[in-house]
């Protein structure tokens, strides 16, 4: 009989640990160590789910009259088992040997499987890869399975086999959410998509084998598995209650070992816990190829989705999302700015900034607002921005831009959903926080870009071309600029598109005079 040991796993970090501790040696978290039981079995158990998909896919050859791999008759699930069986030897037998670099063969870029949904594309690195995992997590009522019906759906169309496992739905369920979403955005019907299968089970076991019937048909580069959601899948042997961490660990390594083997792409839907992480211990994110967080306020129509970890592609890409009666909308320019809207009046405390997200330039509406407050007891308040950076810049503005702040609450935030985090927002948002306090604002349509240091001064950002083409296609009318040494500041010495008010400053003390 297996002999059965104890183990102790970080829920906030994933370290494993032989005893129990109050406090992980590993990320310091308090009260962060779960036992866990390891059965030591005969056979490898992260290639259990990739045999049941082998079996399955054997049984339906012989269904169907072939001869296996090595016949002629219909050879596509024969072909498919040998080819799974195959992947099982290569991931389990640890025999390659090591070579050297000069003699390794060079791969060439990845095929890409496009949703046909551009915003998720973008994120992705350009589509799904085939035999990659991807974990999606989000707040639930967020949008996840919204998202994935409808990219689902796209995939379908795109003549792309799709199956779609929902573990916490009934099939009619699922059914009736596409018809309301997909058929009243473009008017498909469920009838006129044959390439798209729905099953509603838990059991690991199930589903392996009915991927294997469905995708088993079906070449690498077209065909998709999505998991909604991981947190209900099980496994029969493991005595452990669906959603704990060994569960949630052995289904996902399975899943991910089967994606390897079969090269079938595999999305998982996870949930996120209070503190906003994924549920379960980060070893989930450790054994995926992309992490991608749905963000956004459940009340608001706005939703952004960002890559946290991407091995196929950056993860500095944003995509942009409204929810509507009819799904998920993609919005590729950005929220709609509030301050760039015909006959529009300014608004002090309101200033707009182009900022990068991978690729892409958007435009940022940064709001401060200040009170009165106690001193020793004032609020700083930020959302959607970085708070020490806001600390940073209030400093500034006491000690070189004549402010007395100390005794003010003061609160801001990036309108949109979007986080801000580069040094290029400092000049918006200083420009917001003292206009706020002055009861001043920029020039209708004006915008402002430009790190400061902590000697008042201005400095240069990256991409600042790129940032004023943008500005001025999505409105704007004149760009705030660090002033460049060497350079006398004019629209053409700089690369900056004609038509666009240009207004280079070198200190805070200048930017400051522009508010009016």
């Amino acid at each position: 009989m297996a002999k059965a040991r104890h183990i102790f796993v970080c829920k906030a970090c994933g370290a494993v640990q032989t005893r129990w501790m109050g406090k992980c040696p590993d990320c310091n978290t308090w009260e962060s160590l779960e036992q866990q039981t390891v059965e030591r079995a005969k056979v490898d158990p992260r290639n259990a789910a990739a045999s049941q998909w082998a079996a399955a896919a054997a049984q339906s050859a012989e269904a169907d009259g072939g001869d296996g791999p090595d016949g002629d008759g219909a050879g596509a699930g024969g072909g498919i088992g040998a080819g799974v069986t195959a992947g099982l030897e290569a991931l389990g037998s640890g025999r390659t040997p090591a070579r050297p670099i000069a003699e390794v063969g060079t791969a060439g870029p990845p095929v890409r499987i496009m949703t046909g949904i551009g915003e998720l594309d973008r994120v992705l690195g350009g589509g799904v890869v085939p035999g990659s995992a991807v974990l999606l997590g989000g707040d639930p009522g967020i949008g996840k399975s919204t998202l994935l019906l409808q990219a689902a759906g796209s995939l379908a169309r795109g003549g792309v086999r799709t199956l779609y496992v929902s573990s916490e739905e009934s099939a009619e369920q699922v059914k009736l959410r596409f018809a309301r979403l997909v058929s009243r955005a473009d008017g498909t019907r469920a009838s006129t998509l044959p390439e798209l299968f729905v099953l509603a089970d838990t059991s690991l076991g199930r589903i392996a084998e009915q991927a294997a019937k469905v995708l088993g048909e079906v070449p690498t580069e077209r065909r998709l598995l999505v998991i909604d959601s991981i947190q209900m899948v099980y496994k029969a042997d493991l005595d452990a209650f669906p959603g704990s961490m060994t569960q949630l660990r052995r289904c996902c390594a399975e899943l991910v070992y089967m994606a390897k083997a079969t090269g079938t792409a595999v999305i998982l839907v996870g949930h996120v816990t209070k503190d906003g992480m994924l549920a379960g211990p980060r070893l989930l994110e450790h054994l995926v190829d992309t992490v991608l967080y749905f963000e956004g306020d459940r009340y608001h129509a706005h939703r952004v989705v960002r890559a946290i970890k991407n091995r196929f592609g950056s993860t500095l890409e944003l995509g942009l999302f409204e929810m509507t009666g009819s799904g998920l909308r993609e919005s590729p320019d950005g929220t709609p700015v509030a301050g760039l809207e015909a006959g529009s009046k300014p608004r002090p405390g309101t200033v707009i900034t182009p900022v990068l997200t991978g690729t892409r330039c958007l435009l940022v509406e940064l709001q401060a607002l200040t009170a009165t407050g106690f001193p020793g007891a004032v609020k700083r308040k930020a959302s959607g921005v970085d708070g020490s950076r806001l600390a940073m810049l209030i400093a500034v503005l006491e000690q070189h831009g004549g402010l007395r702040l100390a005794d003010r609450d003061i609160f801001t935030s990036a309108v949109g959903g979007v986080k801000v985090a580069e040094p290029a927002a400092d000049l918006g948002l200083l420009l917001a926080v003292a206009g706020a306090h002055l009861k001043k604002s920029l020039a209708p349509g004006m915008a402002a870009v430009g790190e400061v240091g902590l000697g008042g001064e201005v400095r240069a950002v990256a991409s600042l071309a790129q940032r004023a083409t943008e500005a001025k296609r999505l409105g704007c009318k004149g760009l705030v600029v660090p002033r460049i040494s060497g350079r006398g500041g004019g629209a053409a010495q700089m690369g900056m598109p004609a038509g666009l008010e240009v207004v280079p400053v070198g200190t805070v003390q200048e930017a400051m005079a522009l508010l009016g």
